[in-house]
């Protein structure tokens, strides 16, 4: 199934009946460590309702990391697990969801299995979206969908069996990397002069 099977799945149920990220991980197993990262970071492409932020990516590193780890069994602590988001803003997040993963499925195909489905690389794609996790975290205005992108890149990637554009997303999460060097040496700089000025 294609990630935008799996959001059309949601949407449908959503009709019915709220979701919980444990009902979902519950029906997806192993596939679930991608699908509910990609649904946790998904809205910082858009503006975000206040105090959803570290929740969001709390949650995102936190499986991320059980990647890292070598898990194949994602698990949330009960609070975030149970979390309910409200109907008519998740019903809308999934509708824009569905407009991105479009794009993100047209660049998307199996490629490359014996890189796909290897153990290694399915615990390197952890690290670098518990990396990239870090970043979509820091509270620098503006910076979140540079993250985001590299982590949706490695959840489709995952989800689709893209060798390819796993490899394609460790280059791009070299680039996030270097931007986000760049705006913090500009920072800090900027903070220098600012002292000196002061003092």
């Amino acid at each position: 199934m294609r990630f935008s099977k799996d959001i059309n799945s949601l949407l449908e149920r959503l009709a019915s009946q709220p979701l919980t990220l444990a009902a979902i991980l519950a029906e997806t197993s192993e596939r679930g460590f991608s699908l509910v990262i990609g649904l946790l970071v998904l809205p910082f492409l858009f503006p975000l309702p206040p105090g959803l932020t570290w929740f969001l990516g709390g949650g995102s590193l936190l499986l991320a990391a059980q990647m890292a780890l070598g898990r194949r069994r994602p698990w949330l602590p009960k609070k975030i697990a149970l979390f309910q988001f409200p109907p008519k803003f998740t019903q809308q997040l999934l509708k824009n969801i569905q407009k991105v993963t479009g794009v993100l499925e047209k660049i998307a195909r199996p490629r490359l299995p014996k890189v796909a489905r290897n153990r290694r690389v399915w615990q390197l794609n952890g690290v670098c979206m518990v990396w990239l996790s870090i970043l979509l975290l820091l509270p620098i205005p503006f910076t979140n969908p540079i993250p985001t992108i590299g982590i949706l890149l490695f959840v489709v990637a995952t989800l689709e069996g893209d060798g390819l554009l796993m490899c394609i997303s460790y280059g791009v999460t070299a680039l996030i990397s270097l931007f986000f060097v760049f705006v913090g040496g500009a920072f800090w700089q900027g903070l220098s002069l600012l002292i000196q000025k002061i003092f």
